[in-house]
């Protein structure tokens, strides 16, 4: 009898534990499913079920995300991120691999894609390029060491208060919902069941750990980044959301550091998931690209 859905595994990184779901079908090839800031594999389970049959699929949990460990220090650095998957494709040895991302995991993605171009087939990045340039260019107006400094207030008050907590399992569902919109009641309460834990007093919280919420001062330069992606060689396809808050790149210039190999699809009536808000007609667009 045919088991449904993924098999928990775990995998050492940077001395941290963590976790991906295993869709199974280890012959076919290798297929990364990454998810972004403050979600969780287990957002991936109605296209994994798509593309099982033709792909391994493999859906790792980030550090400090779903059923991964949180870093005893509570700092998230995106040079972390992106080591954590050059371990996971290494020690599972998925190269050439294909990626699909999101967000932050899009930004991770299309960072190894430019340190290790030889070790990807394709590469789908939603909405995955960070911060847009009118974003940066307001950053730009307040000075680098008062960043910090807000950084470090941020990172105080994570220490010093408890994960948010929930009197019930249809208030965290409340949240979900009021986060994404698009979504519907259905996919909602399938995210919270497997985004969120039960505390010992009954109360539910968020799997992800709090210090989440102040990401860290310090990342690679912009030109560097920007090296990365001129350094992108296996086809690539960037997805965007047209009501969403991020920029798309053919529109505010960045799409000039990326080569031919590299196109862009806009969705109507999408937000920022555009594989949860327009589910079908997304994976219908990916699956024509990744075969």
């Amino acid at each position: 009898m045919e088991l449904i859905g993924p098999t928990s595994q775990s995998f050492i990184s940077q001395r941290t534990r963590l976790h991906y779901a295993d869709w199974g079908n280890h012959g076919a090839p290798p297929l990364i499913l990454q998810h972004g800031g403050r979600d969780h594999c287990r957002s991936w389970d109605w296209l994994a079920e798509k593309l099982r049959h033709d792909w391994h699929v493999i859906c790792p949990d980030l550090r400090g995300h779903g059923d991964s460990e949180w870093t005893n220090t509570g700092v998230y650095q995106v040079s972390s991120y992106v080591y954590d998957l050059a371990q996971l494709v290494h020690q599972l040895e998925l190269a050439p691999v294909t990626i699909i991302a999101h967000s932050l995991g899009g930004n991770i993605a299309t960072r190894y894609a430019g340190l290790y171009p030889e070790n990807m087939r394709k590469l789908v990045s939603i909405e995955g390029l960070g911060p847009s340039p009118k974003y940066l260019e307001k950053m730009d107006e307040t000075p680098w060491y008062d960043h910090h400094k807000q950084w470090i207030d941020k990172k105080r008050n994570s220490s010093s208060r408890l994960p948010k907590r929930y009197d019930t399992f249809e208030a965290a569902l409340d949240r979900m919902h009021e986060e994404n919109s698009y979504l519907s009641r259905a996919q909602a309460e399938h995210l919270t069941r497997n985004g969120a834990i039960r505390n010992e007093d009954g109360t539910w919280s968020w799997k992800f750990d709090p210090h989440l919420h102040a990401w860290p001062p310090e990342d690679l330069a912009r030109d560097k980044i920007q090296d990365l992606w001129r350094r992108i060689s296996c086809p690539m396809l960037m997805i965007y959301g047209n009501d969403s808050w991020a920029s798309n790149p053919e529109q505010d210039g960045r799409i000039q550091y990326f080569g031919d190999n590299v196109e862009v699809s806009a969705y109507d009536r999408a937000g920022h998931w555009v594989h949860h808000d327009r589910f079908d007609d997304f994976t219908a667009e990916v699956k024509a690209f990744i075969s």
